[in-house]
């Protein structure tokens, strides 16, 4: 699932389809992609959407085929590949992004939070240092957990399955995501809070419902 913004770039643009374009599918291969994905391609709709690069139409094809229903692959734009997994297979998924497609490193992690749904999205930006091709590439994988009313952070069930195991460059970052937003990462060797004193009596201050005191 993509973000609004994302969403919103996606369907702004009109879609090259000629295969003489550079990096680009050709118009059959484009139009098959998009079907496959219940997108409407037809001539006369007002949105076309962008046709898939040869390397990020491998990369996304690659986890479709080894995770099927399992995950939700999105193109976004030219490098840039989003992949949505329940909590429960995330650990298996970010494995197989590591050793068989070569992300070697997590540039950021990110939370996103859905009062509304009551849920709390975990987003990973991984990167690789060590392959030319994807060091260009950046794949985004994300996946969501159980939002409690009234948290408790570390003794309610806004838990995920830590990926320090994984890419170790996420061991500052989910300390960050578990004191601003209250994800607990099971198997993490380190949730202290990070920049919140011990005492932090509030909320997580990056949910929506936080009210800063005295406004």
């Amino acid at each position: 699932m993509s973000s609004e913004n994302e969403k919103d770039e996606q369907s702004s643009d009109t879609a090259a389809t000629s295969s003489e374009d550079a990096g680009s599918l050709s118009k059959d291969e484009t139009k098959k992609f998009y079907e496959e994905k219940g997108i409407d391609f037809s001539p006369d709709s007002p949105v076309r959407p962008k046709p898939i690069p040869p390397f990020e139409k491998s990369i996304s094809d690659k986890i479709a085929s080894k995770f099927g229903s399992k995950v939700n692959v999105d193109y976004v734009r030219a490098s840039r590949i989003r992949v949505s997994t329940k909590k429960e297979d995330i650990l298996d998924v970010a494995f197989f992004i590591r050793d068989e497609l070569g992300y070697d490193h997590a540039e950021s992690v990110a939370g996103v939070d859905y009062p509304d749904s009551k849920e709390i999205e975990v987003v990973y930006h991984l990167g690789s240092y060590t392959d030319d091709k994807l060091a260009t590439q950046i794949l985004t994988l994300a996946t969501r957990v159980p939002r409690e009313e009234i948290p408790n952070p570390g003794k309610d069930s806004t838990r995920m399955t830590s990926l320090r195991e994984v890419f170790y460059s996420v061991e500052f970052h989910e300390r960050e995501c578990f004191e601003m937003f209250g994800v607990y990462f099971e198997g993490h060797p380190d949730n202290r809070r990070l920049l919140l004193p011990e005492d932090w009596a509030d909320i997580p201050p990056f949910r929506k419902d936080f009210k800063i005191k005295g406004r």
